[in-house]
């Protein structure tokens, strides 16, 4: 089996089990991968988590045209807003996951640090991570915002909508958006509450050891 035979099958193993565990439905999400020569395998438009086939994804080359599969995901201008302005993405992965979109909704989070620092791990995959507004789903302003923050965020929450995630390989951006969800719902669990957050020198400690990407 040849290596983009074998990243086809991962893309559509993992995008699987993110179905089958309820962190996307029907036919929202979608992923992006780079390939071994600098072009992009994209999950095509309407189709399912669920029912993905290697055979049908949209296949990028390198400059960036369509060269065979189904139509790609409408979000491409957010995919490449990714590709464009973070050079060590090697995947992409966007959800609409139930508490991410939850949390995006509630009066009080800080767009600029979305996720309150209730674990270190949070911190470790996600850095900070930017609240965007809403956008109509595909529309190019989605992509122009993204642009706008320069690369400096690996991870951001489209309102109203769900997450988006930047990551080196598919791995680390699957994990990366799984541990997003997973604060998201220990946030909703908690607002209200009053839980104790990790303080700012024991979140310097964690940026510090893991070398983590943690913008102003």
């Amino acid at each position: 089996m040849s290596a983009e035979a074998r990243l086809r099958e991962t893309i559509c193993r993992m995008a699987a089990s993110l179905f089958d565990r309820g962190l996307t439905h029907s036919s929202s999400g979608n992923i992006s991968v780079r390939t071994e020569d600098g072009g992009l395998l994209v999950t095509p438009t309407g189709s399912s988590f669920g029912r993905l086939d290697p055979a049908r994804l949209s296949r990028f080359d390198a400059g960036g045209t369509l060269i065979e599969g189904d139509r790609p995901t409408k979000e491409m201008p957010l995919h490449q807003a990714f590709y464009e302005t973070r050079r060590s993405a090697g995947a992409v992965v966007h959800l609409h996951s139930c508490h991410s979109v939850a949390w995006s909704m509630m009066p009080d989070v800080d767009p600029d640090d979305l996720l309150p620092p209730l674990t270190a791990y949070s911190i470790m995959q996600l850095g900070r991570v930017q609240l965007l507004p809403f956008f109509v789903p595909g529309d190019p302003a989605t992509a122009d915002a993204i642009r706008g923050l320069a690369g400096k965020r690996s991870a951001v929450m489209l309102a109203h909508h769900g997450p988006v995630v930047a990551g080196r390989d598919l791995e680390a951006a699957v994990n990366a958006i799984e541990e997003l969800e997973a604060t998201a719902r220990l946030a909703m669990l908690t607002h209200g509450h009053r839980p104790r957050t990790l303080q700012p020198d024991q979140i310097r400690a964690v940026v510090t050891a893991f070398d983590v990407e943690w913008s102003a």
